[in-house]
């Protein structure tokens, strides 16, 4: 069958009254649309606050002066043009700026916010970057979407990622299936291509990124399959946002779907404070709670998930909450000394991101100098 259809003008989506497209069109003209006819028609019209809408469709919120546009400072550890290194086993290399849509709580829209055509990169120097470091062992090609790059351009990347023999995993973050698996169910070549360099010694892994069990339809779930059947290992991210899965049932549906079906569940992330997020913003401890009554409504392969916030210095799990104060853990840091450091915090119910808690330190609102100084967060390197 022939693919979705793309649209990149939010005037043409007809479900849309005429009136209220223009408005978002003002919307648009700062944060890029992009969605699909297939996507579009999962979408319930008749309801204001439909959950796939928020995901996909501009909201007059994003114009809100909120947040920045590199929330986790990424740009601090671009090593390489389209390359970051803030783990010393990994690296991203980000493959392409494009994605089958754009969502409209992305923390990259800074690198299409002005553009809508898609740009093949030189990954030359990317390629040379990993291959001098013996001690990355993992690759994770992002962007942009690389599932929403032609096959042979993708496996370009892939196999000379793959001839770098230090690098064991290779890893492929991804929303095609559930924005478009006919991309991957019309085209053969690519689980294929998959099948070929997903080897028992050394696996792809395609990271999903399904954020309500809506997305999960019969197209993706067959999509899923393909590329199991092919040798890839699946997991699943999604942020934790307002409007979308902030409720501890539809979380717990999703994290127990994504098992079911073998995409189990990766991380749930706190949604990053990017330009344009304001309105899918939940409280950390508010999150930290839905999270926990979600898990409670699953199995043991459900529950693997780890609730983080991917923070200019690491991955910030939040492991516990009490009545008077809420527990951290570096699950992963730039500096490696930073690794599994526990972090106690005074309570703060309107807390958005770690760093809403460390600026109440720094303010002087606890007196013990001594804690003041253990909980303050590394610097960037230089």
């Amino acid at each position: 069958m022939a693919g979705p259809t793309y649209i990149t003008d939010i005037r043409k989506v007809v479900q849309i009254p005429a009136a209220e497209r223009e408005r978002l069109a003002d919307v648009a003209r700062k944060f890029a649309f992009r969605a699909n006819d297939y996507y579009l028609s999962l979408i319930d019209w008749s309801d204001p606050d439909d959950p796939l809408r928020k995901i996909a469709v501009p909201d007059p919120e994003e114009l809100a002066e909120w947040g920045s546009l590199d929330a986790s400072a990424e740009s601090a550890y671009v090593v390489a043009p389209g390359m970051e290194h803030k783990y010393d086993q990994t690296v991203l290399l980000l493959a392409s700026d494009l994605c089958a849509g754009y969502c409209r709580y992305c923390f990259r829209k800074r690198l299409f916010m002005h553009r809508t055509d898609e740009v093949a990169r030189d990954v030359s120097a990317d390629i040379d970057y990993i291959s001098r470091d013996p001690e990355i062992t993992n690759v994770l090609i992002s962007g942009g979407d690389p599932l929403f790059l032609a096959t042979p351009r993708l496996e370009r990347i892939v196999r000379q990622v793959r001839r770098i023999e230090h690098v064991k995993i290779v890893r492929i973050g991804t929303k095609v299936p559930a924005f478009n698996p006919y991309r991957i169910l019309d085209d053969p070549a690519l689980p294929a291509m998959l099948s070929r360099y997903s080897t028992p010694e050394k696996r792809i892994y395609i990271m999903t990124q399904f954020n309500h069990p809506r997305e999960l339809t019969d197209p993706a779930v067959r999509a899923l399959d393909a590329l199991q059947n092919a040798g890839a290992v699946l997991a699943n991210q999604t942020p934790l946002l307002r409007g979308v899965n902030d409720d501890p049932v539809v979380l717990a549906d999703l994290f127990r779907s994504l098992s079911f079906v073998g995409a189990a569940p990766y991380y749930l992330f706190q949604c990053r404070p990017t330009l344009g997020n304001r309105h899918f913003a939940v409280p950390v401890e508010e999150g930290y709670r839905i999270y926990e009554q979600a898990k409670s409504r699953c199995s043991g392969l459900a529950k693997r998930s780890v609730f983080a916030m991917s923070h200019r210095t690491g991955k910030i799990a939040v492991v516990g909450l009490d009545e008077e104060n809420i527990y951290f853990k570096y699950h992963q840091a730039a500096r490696r000394e930073d690794i599994g450091k526990f972090m106690v915090f005074r309570r703060c119910p309107k807390a958005v991101w770690f760093d809403d808690y460390t600026d109440i330190v720094r303010e002087g609102r606890i007196s013990d100098a001594e804690e003041k100084e253990e909980i303050r967060p590394p610097p960037l390197p230089a």
